[in-house]
């Protein structure tokens, strides 16, 4: 089991679905990348930390840095932003296609 796989087995069993599902999702667009956690957060590493994802009461955390939520801000306006975190709310369906395309602007980002 991989600490991603792990850290999700902790989490409440309602949630349990989406994370996988977002796990496997974000590994299918970066196969090559090292899992890992990291500030208690599942991580993509690739030249550095390419994302982090976590759990929250009302949301699921995404972490691709500043530079992300700021390139993307204006198709993040639905979603609760602070300076490198986007707030997807539960009762919602994940953003898949932004989510893909974050996580490859992140990949070219850290690939320079």
């Amino acid at each position: 089991m991989t600490p991603i796989e792990e850290y999700i087995q902790t989490m409440p069993a309602e949630r349990k679905p989406i994370l996988t599902e977002l796990y496997h999702f974000i590994q299918t667009i970066v196969p090559e990348a090292e899992e890992k956690i990291s500030y208690g957060m599942p991580t993509f590493y690739l030249n550095g930390n390419l994302v982090h994802f976590s759990n929250a009461k009302n949301h699921i955390g995404f972490y691709p840095t500043p530079s992300a939520v700021t390139a993307f801000q204006e198709q993040l306006t639905k979603y609760k932003t602070s300076k490198g975190a986007i707030q997807f709310p539960v009762n919602q369906e994940l953003p898949w296609e932004l989510i893909r395309q974050i996580v490859l602007f992140r990949k070219s980002e850290n690939a320079s």
